[in-house]
């Protein structure tokens, strides 16, 4: 088996912050405005810009790791946690692109997991996610091949799922 190499890493974008930071702003502007008639309430200021940095931290200090036996997820700002997915629990991949995340050439991946402690993973607002997406996919697959994994969804009658199915008459391997 091969040595693991990080194939990607990465982190969410701050764009994700634009609503709290507009907001903070706005806030701070009206408590500096009050402030002319009530010297004290500038004080005020410390709440709004103290939100925005740990909002800002919050972003900066989540990071994920693409390598090429799993995705690593790591978060915190002041205690550090780190999740880790095999790539051959991946199920599923979904990316949303809404229109401000076109302009700004972001993209936010949903994987659906087969891990128990994390079934559904979101990876918000990173650059270059169709990229991204497809070495994923990739790799998920080279993974599957190397272990000789399949991923096998029953019902709740528990029959295998049509897609497996269909993927089972094919024939043996």
């Amino acid at each position: 088996m091969s040595d693991e190499t990080s194939l990607w890493k990465g982190s969410p974008s701050q764009w994700l912050n634009l609503g709290p930071f507009s907001a903070g702003i706005i806030l701070m502007i009206g408590i500096v405005v009050g402030g002319w008639w009530f010297t004290p309430a500038l004080l005020g200021l410390i709440l709004p810009l103290g939100y925005m940095v740990w909002r800002f931290l919050t972003v900066r200090c989540q990071v994920f790791e693409l390598t090429t036996q799993r995705l690593r997820i790591t978060n915190g700002v002041v205690n550090q946690h780190i999740d880790e997915i095999e790539l051959y629990r991946v199920k599923d991949t979904l990316m949303v692109r809404t229109w401000w995340m076109r302009l700004t050439g972001l993209a936010t991946l949903t994987l659906q997991t087969s891990d128990r402690s994390l079934p559904h993973l979101v990876i918000p607002a990173i650059a270059n996610g169709v990229d991204l997406r497809e070495q994923l996919r990739k790799q998920v697959e080279l993974q599957r091949d190397s272990k000789r994994v399949r991923e096998m969804d029953f019902d709740e009658s528990g029959h295998a799922t049509e897609e497996l199915d269909a993927d089972l008459s094919d024939g043996p391997a």
